[in-house]
């Protein structure tokens, strides 16, 4: 009776450990941008555009969202129409770090991907202003960026922290600041990232025109939780309307 107890407990002990290994390793597998899943939800997405005369399989987001966190793929929609079978491991809705999304979904509907560890980073400072806010009358500005488009850097002091808040960007391995406007909105500085895209790809971007599509359209990711940047004497700038 013993033994077959102690052969119970054995068994249940490596369930468990199994169970808790397999999701680990799966995890590093799937986390990272992967082409052939962006190939196989890219076709999904044509079949399913196919099967309903242009439309597209996208969540509905109120109008004001901004451009590149507008168009969430909604994988649902692909399943019901038999154009997917199964989800990418990467996806959020699959535990994975990234959320699907379309650009130009009115006309070519390019799959690309959101780094949700951008989002929840950006969410932790946030957090971090409005406890700050709530204690004093006004935002954690820091030193000015733009004066004519409003921008600050973020007093990291203020906030208890031991250095300016920045996120790994999705394009390099480049650190880009935080930073806030009036209101005290948090976005991110995409200039290093995009003055690099300048120089790499062929463009004929002009002044006025927003130069965030030179990294929407060569890259895997949208330049999430960003402000419109224009192009002046061959350096980004922020677009001021």
């Amino acid at each position: 009776m013993r033994n077959t107890y102690r052969v119970i407990m054995v068994s249940i002990i490596m369930v468990v450990l199994s169970g808790c290994m397999y999701p680990n390793s799966q995890l590093e597998k799937n986390q990272t941008p992967n082409q052939a899943q962006l190939d196989m939800v890219q076709s999904a997405v044509d079949d399913y555009r196919e099967r309903t005369n242009g439309l597209v399989p996208i969540r509905t987001k109120p109008n004001e969202t901004p451009i590149f966190e507008k168009y969430l793929i909604d994988f649902t929609m692909l399943k019901e129409k038999g154009s997917i079978a199964e989800l990418p491991g990467n996806a959020y809705e699959n535990g994975g770090y990234y959320q699907y999304a379309l650009l130009y979904p009115d006309t070519d509907a390019f799959v690309k991907l959101i780094d949700l560890r951008i989002t929840e980073e950006l969410r932790s400072v946030n957090l971090r202003i409005n406890t700050y806010r709530n204690q004093n009358l006004y935002p954690p500005f820091g030193e000015v960026i733009d004066k004519e488009a409003g921008l600050f850097t973020i007093d990291h002091e203020k906030l208890k922290l031991d250095a300016r808040p920045t996120i790994k960007s999705p394009y390099s391995d480049n650190l880009l600041p935080i930073i806030m406007d009036t209101n005290g909105k948090t976005y991110i500085d995409y200039r290093i990232d995009l003055n690099n895209a300048l120089k790499e790809y062929e463009h004929s971007y002009k002044e006025g025109d927003d130069i965030r599509y030179l990294l929407a359209e060569n890259t895997p990711f949208l330049p999430a939780y960003s402000l419109p940047y224009t192009i002046k004497d061959g350096e980004p700038v922020f677009m001021v309307e």
